[in-house]
């Protein structure tokens, strides 16, 4: 876990490598969660965060999945990049945030053995992904 103190100062000065997964059922409508905390509060949005020093996007994609939906998620496939700079962050400072996220997008037949985690209010199945998220590759 970073300080943070230190964490506030990287975020007022470098982009955050993030992973963000997309997540597909069989009828490939989408699983979005609505965020508790900024940025992007109280919107829906893929899971997804911060990769720790050391850790590959894979293994931070897998560790994300878990942490904030209870998923053990083995295959996973990169689709591409997004970019992205908020007006807010995570301490509610109207500090800009950066972030580069690597995303991976997966399937899964049901939402039964999903446990949110306390960063999201709730889960839904969508259509579409958020008009926000325009993912390169």
């Amino acid at each position: 876990m970073i300080d943070e103190l230190l964490y506030r100062t990287i975020i007022k000065n470098i982009p955050i490598l993030c992973v963000d997964i997309i997540i597909q059922n069989e009828n490939l409508d989408y699983l979005l969660a609505k965020r508790i905390n900024q940025p992007l509060q109280d919107e829906w949005w893929v899971v997804g965060g911060r990769v720790n020093l050391g850790e590959n996007c894979d293994d931070a994609a897998k560790r994300k999945l878990k942490e904030e939906l209870n998923l053990e998620i083995n295959e996973l496939n990169f689709i591409g990049y997004y970019e992205d700079c908020f007006e807010n962050n995570s301490f509610d400072d109207n500090v800009k945030y950066h972030t580069l996220s690597i995303v991976f997008k997966c399937t899964i037949k049901s939402t039964k053995n999903i446990n949110l985690d306390n960063q999201h209010k709730e889960i839904g199945w969508f259509k579409h992904l958020p008009l926000r998220l325009k993912i390169k590759n």
